[in-house]
This record gives structure tokens, C-alpha cells and sequence, in this order.
């Protein structure tokens, strides 16, 4: 037998073998395909508001020890419900501050700017050590999609789309091949099931809802986050997932293999260099030690598996959301908090609005849509410092600034809360040269002006009514960054 047909053969077994394990997965979930439904609303436009959906009647009420928890009800495809505290992707998302990431359909704001208006890129690629350029071509459009689970009603799957809807009644349609919060399984503790893990392929729905009493459930993680450039207090989600304190911390001593549960940890510290660090968990060329409740402290080093730290998520009031990288992270200091804000703490998101002033002085008042992208005050500001990612809701920030080319430092923008703070950001993200631009609905008409990104100087923004955290209880703390 020739190569070419051994190849062919080899190919044809794998297809078939894939094919099985899709079978497999169906049937081993007893899982239907939802029924075809009508086209899915535009990504962003607005919906019907979603009823408020009442808890049971003979549910106790939440406490503070458990009303951050995620709480709703799960409809499958084959009309079986399960209500109770949930959990995404088995040891990640748990309450109501997290986010539910995924990606955007399509863009409809672009369709209020002229195609030959829009920004260009162009790349290049190599050949032989020569850099050949590429024609022009529009930026990408397409959006990552974050929203704080309190800031959401429902969520849906149809067919290749998911659909969520916030409490605001904005829809947004996902694919969902990319909603990577939704394509992991959910866990749900149900009152009369017990605790039950669904795959997603078997999910219809899930309604959130207000948390009720859910009796004993373990402490979530809170604590204080060292860096050279600042210190930032709130809930913990360790390397992005960590986030109770029943998770472990997975590592490696002299003596083996060790896990530990954060609820028995005081603190975790970067060490000088000279020892490897679990890339899963601990990351980088560095040694961590670890404080025990008990005041032994415990040296990890480098396991098997794992592809570096992810960082850490801290659930800063003053910011809504950063990120802190392995490389700036120093130590971090467990202290209790409760469970966090509750479902109802969430307050519905409004449409942005503000003034916008051009660098050849023009200013435009209205309803705000920024980087042809974000259009609610829940909607966040993404850009970085120093090592640090933030993750600003747009209802906290009072003005972007952005510096000319005659006025010295470029590199960063300066972002003012509405406390009064002031962050002096990197041009990244949000705040970089892939921001696609503003339209403003002047003066409330409804067809809106467009201006490209490097035409503004500053954008100042109403401030809302309500946020979340409340605008009235932030305070400034000391200088950041």
C-alpha cells in the first residue's frame, strides 16, 4: 500500500472516530436540538425588558453571608427546570460581580458610518528576512463581550447564537462557539436534586434571579494585593478562577506534590529568584511562599502541568474590576468579607451620555456610543498600567482625556472617576489606536455623528443616577499609577 493510501486510510479512521465522540457526547447527554426560532435580535439593540420573576414564596431570605452567590433557574431542551446557586465551568464563576465573557455577532453601529470613513489597519509579513506590507483593509469590528452577572436577566441558547439579556433589556447575540462562558457545564444546586453539573449543550435557558437562603456554603475569597505601584483591596478570583475557599492552591514542595485550600491560607508572597514556581498557578521563574492560618509557611515550586499564572482578578471598588499580572503581583493578604453585593445591588444600566470635545474645538452633546461599541453606563473601559488591567464600568468615569502631540507624553491617557481620582492610563485597549471611534446623537436626533478616534481630545460623561459600586460611598485612596 502505498503512503499517499495509508495517509487517506489514517485520515478517513480519524474523521470517523470524531465523529463517534460527537454522538457519544449527544447521546450520552440525552440531548435535542432546540427548535429553529426567529432571527435573534441585532448585537446591542434593545429588547423587551424582561419580567422580574419572582422567588419562591416559602424561600428564606438571602443573608450577607450568601447573597453574592450566582442563584437562578436552568430550563433544559427537554423542559426539565433546576433552581439554585450556580456555578460556571465547575470552579470558576460564582458570583454576582463575575463576569460572563463571550464574542459578538455583528457590528450594527457601523452601519451608521460610511465604509471609506471607517479606520484602516495594515499589517505586513515576512519573506526571506524582507517585510512586504499589506494593502489596507477596516479594523475589526467584532467585539469581546463582558457583563457582570448582576447586570444580567437571562440567558439563552438558539441554535448557533446565545443570546443575553441585561436587566436593561438590551439584547446581545453571541456566537456561541465563542461564548466560552457559556460552552462549559453548570453546576446548579438544586434544593430538591441535590448538586447537579449540565453540560451546556443541554441548556435552553437560565433566568437569574435574587439569591435566597442557601444555608452552608463556603467563604469567598477577600484580600489585599500588593504591587510595587499600588495596592488594591476586594474580592479575589486567583488566577482568574480561584474564587472560594474550598478551591485549591496546587503546588510543589521538597517533599512532593501539595494542595492546599485557600480557607487555610493567610497569605501568598513572591519569592527572590532561585526556585520554580507552578506555572498553573504561581507562574514565572519564581518561588511563592505561602502562609498557613496556623503560621507555618510553605514553599511551592514547579508542578507537571499548566501554562503559567493567568494573574488575579481583584473586585476593587474604587475600579469595578483589574487584573494583576504575575510580574507586577508581590503578596496578597486574605482577609473575611462576606459574599459580596447582592443580585439586587445591580441597578439597571442607562444609555452613556456626555459631551465630546475635537482637537479643532468643537463640542457635542448627547447620547454616546464609544468605539462604535459600548453604549451603557454597565459597559466598562478596558486599558492597562503598569502590569495592571482595568476593567472600568463607564458609570464611574467622569472624563478621558487624551494628550496632543505637542503636549509631551503620549504613551498614556488620563482617566478622572467621578470620586475624584485620577489614573493615568497606557494608550492600550479601550484607549488605543484600535478604538474605532464615537458616534453622538446630538442633541437627541436620530442620526448620529460619527468621529474617528484620533479626532478627540476629550470625552466627558453625565454621571448616573445609580452604579454599582454605589457612586456616593467611593472614596479616593491615595495615588494609583
Amino acid at each position: 500500500m502505498t503512503r499517499a493510501k495509508i495517509a487517506g486510510w489514517a485520515f478517513l479512521a480519524l474523521f470517523v472516530l470524531v465523529g463517534l465522540g460527537v454522538v457519544y457526547r449527544l447521546v450520552g447527554q440525552h440531548v435535542r436540538r432546540a427548535a429553529v426560532t426567529s432571527p435573534s435580535t441585532a448585537w446591542g439593540s434593545p429588547a423587551v425588558a424582561p419580567t422580574a420573576s419572582a422567588t419562591s414564596s416559602t424561600a428564606a431570605a438571602a443573608t450577607v453571608v450568601d447573597q453574592g452567590f450566582l442563584y437562578g433557574r436552568i430550563t433544559t431542551v427537554d423542559g426539565a427546570t433546576f433552581e439554585g446557586r450556580l456555578r460556571f465551568g465547575r470552579d470558576e464563576e460564582a458570583f454576582w460581580g463575575d463576569y460572563f465573557n463571550g464574542r459578538k455577532g455583528k457590528n450594527p453601529w457601523a452601519a451608521y458610518v460610511a465604509p471609506e470613513r471607517l479606520p484602516k489597519t495594515r499589517g505586513s509579513f515576512e519573506i526571506f528576512g524582507i517585510e512586504i506590507p499589506r494593502r489596507q483593509r477596516p479594523v475589526d469590528l467584532a467585539r469581546v463581550f463582558m457583563a457582570r452577572f448582576g447586570d444580567i436577566a437571562r440567558i439563552e441558547a438558539r441554535g448557533r447564537n446565545v443570546q443575553v439579556t441585561l436587566k436593561s433589556g438590551t439584547a446581545f447575540d453571541l456566537d456561541r462557539l465563542e461564548a466560552s462562558d457559556f460552552d462549559d457545564p453548570v453546576s446548579v444546586w438544586d434544593r430538591s436534586r441535590g448538586a447537579v453539573e449540565l453540560d451546556s449543550l443541554r441548556i435552553r435557558t437560565i433566568e437569574l434571579l435574587p439569591t435566597v437562603g442557601l444555608g452552608s456554603v463556603p467563604s469567598r475569597l477577600h484580600g489585599t494585593v500588593h504591587t510595587q505601584h499600588g495596592d488594591f483591596t476586594g474580592f479575589i478570583q486567583w488566577d482568574r478562577e480561584k474564587c472560594v475557599g474550598t478551591d485549591e492552591l496546587e503546588g510543589r514542595t521538597a517533599n512532593g506534590a501539595l494542595d492546599l485550600r485557600f480557607d487555610t491560607i493567610r497569605s501568598i508572597a513572591r519569592r527572590s529568584p532561585g526556585g520554580a514556581v507552578p506555572p498553573r498557578l504561581l507562574g514565572g521563574n519564581q518561588a511563592a511562599t505561602v502562609t498557613l492560618l496556623d503560621g507555618r509557611e510553605v514553599v511551592l515550586s514547579k508542578t507537571q502541568s499548566g501554562d503559567g499564572n493567568h494573574g488575579m482578578y481583584v473586585d476593587d471598588r474604587r475600579y469595578g474590576r483589574v487584573l494583576v499580572s504575575w510580574d507586577a503581583f508581590e503578596r496578597l493578604d486574605f482577609t473575611p468579607a462576606g459574599s459580596g453585593p447582592a443580585y439586587g445591588d445591580f441597578p439597571l444600566g442607562r444609555p452613556l451620555a456626555g459631551t465630546v470635545t475635537t482637537r479643532d474645538g468643537r463640542r457635542l452633546t448627547g447620547r454616546l456610543v464609544y468605539d462604535l461599541d459600548e453604549s451603557e453606563t454597565t459597559e466598562t473601559l478596558d486599558a492597562s498600567s503598569q502590569g495592571v488591567d482595568y476593567t472600568i464600568p463607564f458609570g464611574l468615569i467622569a472624563s478621558i482625556a487624551l494628550p496632543g502631540r505637542d503636549e509631551g507624553d503620549t504613551s498614556r491617557a488620563t482617566v478622572t472617576l467621578h470620586d475624584g481620582e485620577q489614573l493615568q492610563l497606557e494608550r492600550t485597549g479601550d484607549l488605543g489606536e484600535g478604538n474605532a471611534g464615537l458616534l453622538i446623537f446630538a442633541d437627541g436626533r436620530q442620526r448620529p455623528e460619527y468621529l474617528p478616534w484620533t479626532e478627540i481630545e476629550q470625552v466627558d460623561f453625565d454621571r448616573p443616577a445609580a452604579m454599582y459600586p454605589p457612586l456616593a460611598e467611593l472614596k479616593p485612596v491615595g495615588e494609583k499609577n
